[in-house]
This record gives structure tokens, C-alpha cells and sequence, in this order.
């Protein structure tokens, strides 16, 4: 596309909410940067500059994710590790017979011509991979959760750090065309004074539910079940706990490690936070009575600090695997004088500003009190309060909508292998993926041990504190 045209382009999708969007940036400028972006994901690599990626964890993310990797120009998939036969088969059905495929990631990372991993494994080894990766001189992409266990996070971002290596946590909302402009309108005074961030993903599916097809040969000779599990007690294998792993707190974290994550990312990178500071979680396994030991329905609660960043603001959360809404989702900020409601890729604002007056009758005491003080009440009212300043205060709805080619899953490993060549900050880094990933795993605490968790998002480490 030639630059005039894609910047008309943009120009004309956005004319429509351009006036509405005051408080961010204006249309003519947005267009630049989305002119920039075109350009950049247009130009030709040099094969000097081509990167060389390898995905360990074959499964439904590691798939989406190597699909996605590759329509980055300048890639090229030379590897994949997986435990179960039938998706390294399956890989050089997608990406040809040159290759590599193995159940040993630790080969993949001997290789000194790989640049590049993505991580798409089960829970419990996104810790493990991460370092043993970034100590081999690899650029990670590891899937959200960053850890499975709180205690791991640092050890992770340690590695990270003393690697000089570029690491982004997989959680594609941080990339989000909507979440980056819902951020500048909320800075920018759109609702107010934030008090509350309601946000939730709802399902109704046995897939939707991870209960996910199982393969036909399915077994202890087509899975490395002994390497899954290395590092644990011995058990037998158990093909649910390997294809269906996250219905496991042994392999996964859950409703809480899946999805709140999604959202607490979302609501970190549009108010700038570090996290909340207390955490308590509900729920139960209400529908899905399949040998899960995580449950199927969870409601979160979390407290936000007040910062030099943001007001003190509450978060709830919400899962329901077996909703009569069907398929939903959303969060929506609510605000002094406004809701902000993100909607895909995109969020429209409801704007509605509290009356200067504090108002009187109606649901009042006023009708309590004798006729007379209420004639001398309602007039002292209207001496003092002006019939503007008695009404409140409302303006048309913003809406924000991203480009129709705008993917941010697609943006997210841009950014990402721009960071690899060019060594550029990323938004989603560890320090970012473990403040994310540390609530909603202390948020499964809270559920099973029944008890408050109190969190430290600066210093990232549990406080000292119990209910």
C-alpha cells in the first residue's frame, strides 16, 4: 500500500469519532504513526537481518503463535519441540520436512543459528524454559502466565536482566490499539476520577471449558509423559492431565492464570499501574464435573494503592465457564463523570457529570419535615443553586474503533522482534508479565487457602500480612 493512500485510508475510518476524541491524539497525527506502522511491517528484510525463531510447545497457542510470528517480515521457523508425536508430525505438514522437530527443547537451545524462541507450553514449565533459554542466548516470547508459581517470578526476571536479552510475556491485550487509546483518554480526564475497573470472560462450551479433542492415538509410546513431569513425584500418565492440562493446579493455574491475566493486563497498561495490593477470590466448580481441581466459575476482587500515577480504585473480576450470555467479555472503568467501555479493539465513552447541586426531593427526607420548612428549604435551594447548575451534565458518546486490518495479536510480535533487532523497550516485559501474572496466581491463593493475599506490586514479593 503506497504511503497517500494508507494514511487516506486511515484518515476516512477514523473521521467519524475524530471530534470525539478531544483528549487524545488528533486524527492527522494518528495517521502518521499508523502510517509509520504500515511502513514498517511493509519493508523488505535483508536475509543478514532475517530472524530465526523456534516454538517449543506445539499445542493451540504454540500454532497461533508461530502462525502469527511468521507473518512478521523477515522471519523463519527452523525448529519446534513438542512432547506429543503427533504435533511434531503435524509441524512439518505446515512448515516442511527442513524442520527440526524434537521432544528435547534443550536441543533447540544447543543451536547457535536459532535467534529466537516462543514459549507455548504447559504452566508449570514457562519458568524453567525461560531461563534455561535466556542463559543460552535466546530472545524469549513466553505465553502468559509468565510463572506458575509466585515464587518464580524473580528468578525469571533475574535471569532476564543479567541475559541483556529482549523477553516479552504473551498477553496481546498490552498491543491493543483500543487499550493504548482508552490509556491516553483516561489520562486525559475523560471519565474523571477513576473508582472502579469491572471486567470479566464469560464462556459456554466444552472447548471454551478446556475440555479440548483428544488426539486418537493418544498414549504413553505418542507422549514423553516422563519428561512432562520431570521434576515432580511420579505418576502415571494421564492423558487429561496432559492435553487438557489446564483443568490441573499441577500443570496450570487455572481460570485466574488464563484469563484474569488477559485482563489485568489490559487494566495495567491503560491506568499505568503496578498492580493491586490485596486480593481475594470466590468460586467453585459448578457445571464441569470432569476431575478438574481448579474451578470453572471465579469472582476476584482487588485493591489498587493509590500512586503518583493513578487514584486508589477497586478491580472485580469474573469467569463463568457455563454463562447463559454465552461468549462475553469486557471491562469496563468507571469513573466520576464517565464510563469507559473497551469493546474489541476499540472503546466507546458514555460521559455523564455529576449536577453542581446536590439536589433535593424525590428520594429525599424532605417530605418528612413540615410543609412550611420545606417551602423555606426549596426556596433557600433555588436562591443558591442556578437551574444550570441543578441539571446534570452529559455529551455525546466516544467512540473509538481500530483499523479494520489492525491485529493486535499481530502488533504484539512486531513489537517483539523489533525489540530483538533493535533492542527497543517492550511494554510487556518480565517485570510487566510477572506484575500481571502475580495477582491472579495469588488470587488461586486466596480461592483454595480461603484468605486474603496481600501483594507488594512494587517490590513484586507477598507482604507480610494476613487476614
Amino acid at each position: 500500500m503506497k504511503r497517500s493512500s494508507s494514511r487516506r485510508h486511515f484518515i476516512q475510518q477514523m473521521s467519524g469519532t475524530a471530534l470525539a476524541l478531544a483528549a487524545a491524539n488528533s486524527t492527522l497525527a494518528f495517521a502518521d504513526q499508523w502510517q509509520n506502522r504500515v511502513d514498517r511491517y511493509s519493508r523488505k528484510i535483508s536475509p543478514n537481518d532475517k530472524i530465526r525463531i523456534a516454538t517449543i510447545g506445539m499445542g493451540i497457542m504454540g500454532y497461533n503463535d508461530t502462525n502469527t510470528a511468521l507473518k512478521i517480515p523477515g522471519t523463519e521457523l527452523v525448529a519446534v519441540a513438542d512432547l506429543y508425536t503427533g504435533r511434531l508430525e503435524r509441524a512439518k505438514e505446515l512448515y516442511g520436512n527442513n524442520i527440526q522437530v524434537t521432544a528435547d527443547y534443550k536441543e533447540i537451545l544447543s543451536r547457535k543459528d536459532i535467534d529466537a524462541v516462543i514459549i507455548a507450553t504447559a504452566d508449570l514449565w514457562h519458568a524453567r524454559i525461560s531461563i534455561d533459554s535466556l542463559k543460552a542466548g535466546k530472545a524469549v516470547y513466553c505465553e502468559k502466565p509468565m510463572v506458575h508459581e509466585i515464587s518464580e517470578g524473580l528468578g525469571v526476571v533475574d535471569a532476564w536482566k543479567k541475559s541483556n536479552k529482549t523477553m516479552q510475556i504473551g498477553s496481546q491485550r498490552a498491543s491493543s490499539l483500543g487499550v493504548l487509546k482508552a490509556r491516553e483518554a483516561i489520562k486525559n480526564g475523560s471519565i474523571g476520577q477513576l473508582a472502579m475497573v469491572v471486567a470479566n470472560f464469560d464462556r459456554q462450551s466444552a472447548l471454551g471449558a478446556w475440555e479440548y479433542t483428544m488426539p486418537t492415538d493418544a498414549s504413553a509410546a505418542t507422549v514423553d509423559w516422563k519428561r512432562y513431569i520431570a521434576g515432580m513425584n511420579n505418576e502415571p500418565y494421564d492423558p487429561k492431565k496432559f492435553f487438557w492440562w489446564r483443568n490441573y493446579r499441577a500443570f496450570g493455574t487455572g481460570v485466574a492464570g488464563d484469563l484474569f491475566v488477559h485482563l489485568l493486563t489490559g487494566i495495567n497498561v491503560i491506568t499505568n499501574s503496578k498492580g493491586p495490593e490485596k486480593i481475594y477470590a470466590s468460586g467453585q466448580t459448578c457445571y464441569w464435573q470432569d476431575g478438574r481441581d481448579v474451578p470453572d466459575v471465579m469472582a476476584g476482587v482487588m485493591q489498587y494503592p493509590k500512586t503518583a500515577d493513578h487514584p486508589e480504585f477497586q478491580v472485580m473480576l469474573r469467569v463463568d465457564f457455563i454463562s447463559g450470555n454465552s461468549e462475553s467479555g469486557g471491562t469496563q472503568f468507571i469513573g466520576s463523570e464517565g464510563v469507559l467501555t473497551l469493546e474489541g479493539d476499540g472503546y466507546s465513552i458514555r460521559h455523564h457529570k455529576m449536577s453542581k447541586a446536590p439536589g433535593i426531593g424525590g428520594w429525599d427526607a424532605l417530605e418528612t419535615y413540615p410543609k412550611k420548612m420545606q417551602d423555606e428549604l426549596l426556596k433557600t435551594y433555588n436562591q443558591k443553586w442556578s437551574a444550570a447548575d441543578q441539571r446534570d451534565q452529559t455529551e455525546p458518546d466516544t467512540v473509538f474503533r481500530a483499523p479494520d486490518d489492525f491485529n493486535a495479536d499481530v502488533e504484539h510480535f512486531g513489537h517483539f522482534f523489533e525489540g530483538v533487532r533493535a533492542e527497543t523497550p517492550l511494554i510487556e516485559d518480565p517485570v510487566f508479565g510477572f506484575r500481571a501474572a502475580a495477582p491472579c496466581l495469588a488470587a488461586n491463593e486466596s480461592y483454595f487457602q480461603n484468605k486474603i493475599i496481600h501483594w507488594d506490586p512494587v517490590n513484586m514479593k507477598l507482604a507480610d500480612k494476613l487476614l
